[in-house]
């Protein structure tokens, strides 16, 4: 069975997941370290973990498969679960790939490495309607071709 996993902190796209896994009757699982809100219904799981250092990470990775998506911007969870043979984009619509994975653990690491020297750099670009359109395309055609896939 297809499964979405959300690693739900921080996430932007919640409502959009919900519209889209709801049309293509897909359960969804959304993972946070703290409680949270959730539409009621059947395909709507809603998992809090402890707030252990990378407890939703790990949830998350654990059931990661070639039957799920899994929607973050953790770099560091993409590749686990890419490892696990999932689909994984970001909340901008950004997938995230066997190809692409090794140059943004790189980027990540440089960036680490220059915020830790000092070195005062901007952060992401804000969230805008152009991600929210991207991600909602980009989640609807994995669904559709993972569908077709069988």
């Amino acid at each position: 069975m297809i499964r979405i996993l959300v690693d739900a902190d921080a996430c932007p796209v919640k409502d959009e997941i919900y519209r889209v896994a709801e049309r293509h009757a897909v359960p969804v699982s959304i993972v946070a370290n703290s409680a949270f809100r959730v539409p009621v219904g059947p395909m709507v799981e809603r998992v809090v973990v402890s707030d252990g250092f990378d407890a939703a990470d790990d949830w998350i990775a654990e059931r990661a498969n070639p039957r799920s998506i899994v929607i973050t911007a953790d770099i560091l969870l993409a590749d686990r679960c890419l490892k696990a043979g999932a689909v994984v984009i970001s909340s901008t619509g950004k997938p995230f790939t066997t190809s692409s994975i090794g140059s943004a653990i790189a980027t990540r690491a440089i960036m680490a490495d220059l915020r830790a020297g000092g070195d005062v750099i901007g952060g992401p670009a804000p969230f805008g309607k152009t991600d929210r359109s991207r991600f909602l395309q980009a989640l609807d055609t994995a669904l559709v071709k993972m569908k077709r896939l069988g």
